[in-house]
């Protein structure tokens, strides 16, 4: 079994939490868009109250250990590895309390490259306790604005975790997947749920937009960020969002293995 203390030692040694490797000109960047209501950070989420650049600053600083003094502004971002770890036990606790009901689930992530094998784990292990992994709107076309415009993009599954493609890269069904901050795949997979007579998710889990768009509609939702991605936390803050783990995540798809173990054995989901 994984302890407290060893998880914390790998987060240090795989640059998970402590010294990541986003920037600070990146996460103050990331503030100043959103306190600006720029759609790219908003990434699904209608903030209820005024966030300034200095607000999301203290938030970030409180949530995820990141400096609050505006002077700071270069060098590497810092995440406080306690806050992971916390972060990370009441992120176990939504999945048990999922596993324990039975209770229907959905998975989709932004970062296909690097966090796919975390969730696909979690779906594996809710699947076996009875939870129903929903994969609706399967392959459906979604229009996503890039940074080089408007693209077409598939809605796939892989193992149960949601994912977009540009059309013809590979076949359905298999690795990797494109990056995307959107809401829109969340959006477009819940309307097709919802109108096609079927279970809606009680949980949803996942990253950007999948958090943020379906927090936004009411859906409870658990997820990861990095210092640069202020919406889950801001959705955290005031309520549309459960739980929010804080730590890089685009680092090696390995180094999440041990929070994999971790939660699966906080949520005594273990194999």
């Amino acid at each position: 079994m994984l302890t407290t203390g060893a998880l914390r030692a790998h987060l240090l040694a795989a640059r998970l939490a402590g010294v990541v490797a986003t920037s600070r000109e990146e996460s103050l960047r990331s503030y100043r868009l959103f306190a600006a209501r720029d759609p790219r950070l908003l990434i699904g989420i209608d903030p209820e109250w005024s966030w300034g650049q200095r607000d999301l600053m203290e938030l970030m600083a409180t949530k995820c250990g990141v400096s609050a003094d505006p002077a700071h502004t270069s060098g590497q971002d810092v995440i406080d590895p306690e806050r992971t770890l916390a972060a990370l036990d009441a992120f176990a606790e939504r999945i048990a309390a999922v596993a324990q009901r039975g209770a229907p689930v959905l998975f989709g992530t932004g970062h296909p490259r690097w966090l796919l094998g975390f969730y696909a784990a979690l779906a594996d292990a809710l699947s076996s306790a009875g939870c129903e992994v929903l994969t609706p709107a399967q392959g459906r076309c979604v229009d996503i604005t890039t940074r080089f415009g408007l693209r077409t993009h598939n809605l796939d599954y892989v193992r149960g975790v949601g994912l977009m493609r540009e059309p013809g890269t590979v076949r359905p069904g298999c690795e990797p997947g494109a990056h995307s901050h959107s809401p829109l795949p969340v959006r477009v997979a819940l309307a097709a749920a919802a109108e096609g007579g079927g279970p809606l998710p009680e949980l949803v889990v996942g990253d950007h937009g999948w958090v943020c768009g379906a927090g936004q509609l009411g859906f409870e939702a658990i997820g990861l960020a990095d210092t640069d991605d202020p919406a889950l936390f801001v959705g955290e803050a005031e309520g549309s969002v459960s739980v929010v783990v804080p730590l890089d995540d685009a680092v090696r798809s390995d180094y999440y293995g041990p929070l994999t173990r971790y939660v699966l054995n906080r949520a005594c989901l273990s194999q």
